[in-house]
């Protein structure tokens, strides 16, 4: 880690100043202020496409104590805008880190901000819900009014269509581990690495396929189902995947999805979507099942949610569904399935087996 210290200031776009000191790269980085209590797993954090543009505050005291390795990526980059953290380990102790955590995010260009009150930040945000933020460092510092300018000028998260921006270019196959059992074809809205990691586990043959992908790019591939992946942004602007979906469950091929996924089937079956007040983000979030009543400890990550009432029932153009988990911290609905044709789908993240493995199956 640097010895010399170096200025950052972290700006809310209410007007908010947090000062402290420069943490991985010099520069300036604007984007949706969040936080996230996990206590570990920030390298696959910081990895997590569904993060994109987001500005990330970690609740936990001390970071960086792991390194960094070259194994725990969910993805090829770090995909955070910015990142925000009390206090930074001095020196990395794992027997797989191969650099500090600081060293990482130098290098891969992320403006971050250590020493601030992150507490304090917590609960602005918890009061005030998440908003439009920049990290400033180095010669990018200016006076607080020209910083607070460049925030309020940046877009926000509502209207985002930021799922394009990390989608795959091209289509990939991650091959079952042992005997093929099945095929699925999984439409990614921003992968995360586990995911097809742990169907392949399972004897399943993932076929990763762009955003953009049609109805008869998923036929061609005559998969026993198909996937709706997590991502970021808003699960409003997101009418070409809600399409695909409609065309996927009239053909009545069984879907499944986790996290935007969720909320992608949910707008398909005609339901709506909203902006959370502060989201969703850690790795020991209760969910219950609303036929069983069996509540798991999940990981989740996100900031728009389907609206309805836990174990409400409604009809689609594809016959009954029900909105079948929740959280009961707030009452979000955290999963849907319909009843006449084969789909359902979660809000959290069962691949990610943050400690907790209780959504494994």
């Amino acid at each position: 880690m640097r010895t010399n210290t170096v200025g950052a200031t972290a700006v809310l776009e209410d007007g908010r100043v947090f000062r402290g000191e420069a943490y991985g790269a010099r520069g300036v980085r604007l984007g949706e202020v969040v936080f996230s209590t996990a206590m570990t797993g920030y390298q696959e954090t910081l990895t997590d496409p569904s993060y994109h543009r987001q500005i990330v505050v970690q609740t936990a005291p001390q970071i960086g104590n792991t390194g960094w390795n070259d194994e725990d990526d969910e993805s090829s980059r770090i995909w955070v805008a910015g990142y925000v953290v009390r206090e930074p380990a001095r020196v990395p102790s794992n027997w797989r880190s191969r650099r500090g955590l600081d060293e990482e995010l130098e290098r891969q260009g992320i403006v971050g901000i250590s020493g601030i009150d992150t507490r304090m930040l917590t609960r602005h945000l918890r009061e005030h819900g998440a908003m439009r933020a920049g990290v400033f460092s180095g010669d990018a510092l200016g006076t607080t009014e020209e910083m607070l300018e460049r925030v309020r000028t940046a877009p926000g998260m509502k209207g985002s269509d930021l799922a394009r921006e990390v989608t795959t270019a091209q289509p990939y196959v991650v091959p079952a581990v042992g005997e093929r059992r099945f095929t699925v074809a999984a439409l990614d809205l921003g992968i995360k690495s586990n995911t097809p990691r742990m169907m392949a586990a399972r004897g399943i043959e993932v076929h990763v396929l762009p955003l953009s992908s049609t109805i008869d790019d998923i036929v061609a591939l005559n998969p026993d189902g198909v996937f709706l992946s997590n991502g970021p942004g808003d699960p409003a602007t997101q009418d070409h995947a809600v399409a695909l979906t409609r065309a996927v469950l009239e053909r009545r091929v069984p879907l499944f999805g986790i996290c935007f996924g969720n909320q992608v089937l949910g707008r398909a079956v005609g339901l709506e979507t909203y902006k959370m007040r502060y989201g969703h983000r850690g790795i020991n979030i209760p969910v219950i099942d609303t036929a069983t009543g069996r509540v798991a400890i999940t990981s989740q990550n996100h900031g728009f949610a389907l609206r309805g009432e836990p174990g409400e029932e409604f009809g689609s153009d594809f016959g009954r569904g029900v909105l079948s988990h929740y959280c009961p911290n707030d009452d979000t609905i955290e999963g849907l399935r319909l009843l006449d044709v084969p789909a359902f789908s979660v809000q959290y993240h069962p691949e990610a087996a943050a400690g907790p493995h209780d959504a494994a199956p």
